[in-house]
């Protein structure tokens, strides 16, 4: 059985799908703090579990009988995040999972200036000390948070943000779900880390240059971060300001440059590119 922690968010309810149309719902375990949330999946024959990341109890009893963990990263952050995929991964070990995959980020490190990506580099570190077989995603930013980044700048020819020439390779979250629940039926992902983006990394002149259009040109105007800190503290809490300015400052120095073909390979086709992304919004 294959169980997806997670499993009422975005990604979590995505992969499910897919997985619905590779192997029987009833070799698929949703694991979930509140069980109504995804009630349309139990209905189609999916083993929907209750399960808390800070109840490692709850963890071991919901993961009777599975074999494979997809660990989908928790919402929280620092200390408190980690020692929740602690007790994950813990339990997963207990209860006789025997291979993990787990939704991380590029460039996971100690020292990463965008501070998802240290609690990522943690619980990488925590999954490699557990013995279990593992397959690390490390999905690169959604394409689709760019309308927030983006904002009106199509309409008013201005594109402002901290990224200077740095660049990213953006994906759409629903071909992360479709890798993932391909890598998931199928053979040949123990122990590997996969970088997950599109082959080619893009900047944020090039998402400039995709919102002009014959009637109107979009400009690139590489603001100062502490401008952009500045302005997010207006309309955010200080801690999550800090993470979306530390982000900039990660796509500035190349911490997302990670180009692949990966998920090409893993999909069997294209990822959907930026240039399609953003026709799309118009």
């Amino acid at each position: 059985m294959i169980a997806i922690t997670g499993a009422s968010g975005h990604l979590g309810k995505a992969t499910l799908e897919f997985l619905l149309t590779k192997t029987s719902p009833e070799s698929i375990v949703a694991i979930v703090r509140d069980p109504q949330k995804i009630a349309e999946f139990a209905d189609k024959g999916v083993n929907v579990r209750q399960g808390d990341y800070t109840d490692k109890a709850s963890f071991v009893t919901s993961l009777a009988g599975v074999d494979t963990l997809l660990l989908i990263s928790s919402a929280v952050l620092g200390d408190e995040r980690v020692n929740q995929h602690s007790n994950a991964i813990s339990a997963a070990k207990e209860a006789g999972v025997k291979h993990i995959f787990y939704t991380s980020a590029p460039n996971p490190s100690p020292t990463a200036l965008f501070a998802p990506a240290i609690d990522h580099f943690r619980t990488e570190n925590l999954i490699l000390e557990s013995g279990l077989t593992y397959t690390f995603f490390r999905n690169n930013l959604y394409l689709d948070i760019l309308p927030m980044v983006i904002g009106d700048a199509a309409q008013l020819g201005k594109l402002y943000y901290p990224a200077g020439d740095g660049k990213v390779s953006f994906v759409l979250r629903t071909d992360i779900a479709e890798g993932l629940a391909n890598a998931l039926t199928s053979e040949g992902h123990a122990n590997k880390v996969y970088d997950i983006g599109t082959p080619t990394a893009s900047s944020f002149s090039d998402i400039a240059a995709s919102l002009s259009s014959a009637d109107k040109t979009v400009d690139y105007i590489d603001i100062p971060g502490s401008a952009y800190e500045a302005e997010l503290v207006k309309h955010l809490p200080p801690v999550v300001a800090k993470i979306y300015a530390g982000m900039a400052e990660g796509i500035k120095q190349n911490e997302f440059n990670v180009p692949s073909s990966t998920l090409k390979d893993l999909l069997g086709r294209e990822p959907v590119s930026l240039d399609t992304y953003l026709k799309s919004l118009s």
